[in-house]
């Protein structure tokens, strides 16, 4: 098995800035968000938003991770983007929440992603998405807008009753 390799914040962030390639077309502005991420065996993907005005854009995360699982790799060790303002200032966004999302379901293991948060700052992605599990079911409640009863006879369970 091969060891997991370590990648300081700065040489994934600077990987990620390195993949800025900011374009206008039209109204639309392409490359100007950066990402970059490191599997445990240190191979890296980059790449770059696509503002589109249509919705059918992407964020610069989701085009690293194609790359990725393109690659047949499907859990994230660490995973940074960045943009760089007009005067020229660099700075590192956090995913947003599709993207936190959609880290998530590219592999359960990727809950603990770290996701880069500045040069010397990261959370894991589970710290950034709290509350990722699927709901337990409600308990049998009353007061709550709803009432729960037997049901007629032969109905075969329970029955609902709003209130308004």
């Amino acid at each position: 098995m091969l060891g997991r390799v370590t990648v300081s914040n700065r040489e994934l962030i600077t990987a990620a800035q390195c993949a800025l390639n900011p374009r206008a077309v039209g109204d639309r502005l392409f490359g100007d968000v950066g990402a970059a991420l490191v599997i445990d065996r240190g191979n890296r993907y980059l790449g770059v938003c696509i503002d589109s005005g249509s919705g059918t854009g992407f964020c610069a995360e989701h085009r690293a991770i194609a790359a990725m699982v393109t690659a047949g790799e499907y859990r994230i060790r660490a995973i940074v983007a960045v943009w760089r303002d007009q005067a020229g200032r660099l700075y590192v966004l956090p995913p947003c929440g599709r993207c936190r999302e959609f880290i998530r379901r590219v592999d359960p293991g990727n809950l603990d992603t770290q996701v880069i948060l500045g040069e010397t700052g990261s959370r894991t992605l589970g710290e950034l998405l709290p509350a990722h599990d699927w709901p337990e079911p409600l308990n049998e409640q009353t007061g709550a807008g709803y009432v729960t009863s037997d049901a007629a006879p032969g109905a075969g369970g329970r029955r609902t009753t709003c209130r308004g």
